[in-house]
């Protein structure tokens, strides 16, 4: 993390001390004064990103027990060499994926993303990379993300415009449009191509 982001990482140890704080303390008042801690932690983050503060909150300081990473699931699909993005609304393109549900799996989720997104059934197949988010995608983010990328096999469907997506493609390696690169980079669609390609892939993880 860059020095000028070092009040974010300041930030956030904070929110995660007084998370652990509010749910293991057995202090009353204690317990006020871990919520105004967290209260002060979603603060700094809201003044510095201009990110409103009920934004925050609901990104920030909504969950309860030991603080641990979100999960993004991001699923790569090949045809004739090229690999599948769906184009949002703003339009840059992306892995069709999303936040894993609290109700399914890594894999139900994948193929769920998959339907919902580019309106494809597909077998969700091998692990191909289990990454922190900070290491590789910017803007960094106020909570910690694990992204889980998977190789998955198109066993039927076809495209129909949705809330989420407005079209989609399959673009050759090094022809690619422009990204989410919040959500993957030029770099991690390469990774995709090298498991795609590879006979004996390893998973990837940090």
């Amino acid at each position: 993390m860059e020095q000028n982001e070092k009040w974010l990482q300041w930030a956030v140890e904070l929110q995660s001390l007084a998370q652990a704080g509010i749910f293991y303390g057995r202090d009353e008042f204690d317990r006020e004064r871990y919520e105004r801690i967290r209260e002060i932690a979603a603060e700094m983050i809201s003044f510095k990103s201009a990110i409103p503060m009920d934004k925050v909150r609901n990104l920030f300081c909504s969950e309860i027990g030991y603080q641990t990473p979100k999960i993004d699931c991001r699923a790569a699909i090949f045809q004739d060499g090229k690999i599948l993005l769906v184009q949002e609304k703003n339009g840059s393109w992306s892995l069709p994926g999303g936040w894993v549900d609290v109700n399914v799996s890594v894999k139900e989720n994948v193929i769920k993303e998959v339907k919902e997104e580019a309106g494809l059934d597909v077998t969700a197949d091998m692990v191909i990379a289990v990454q922190d988010r900070e290491k590789h995608n910017l803007p960094v983010y106020a909570y910690k993300v694990c992204k889980i990328f998977v190789l998955c096999t198109v066993i039927g469907g076809g495209f129909k415009a949705n809330i989420e997506t407005v079209s989609s493609d399959y673009f050759e390696r090094g022809r690619l449009p422009a990204l989410a690169t919040e959500k993957n980079n030029e770099e991690q669609i390469d990774m995709c191509f090298d498991a795609c390609l590879s006979d004996n892939w390893k998973t990837v993880f940090d």
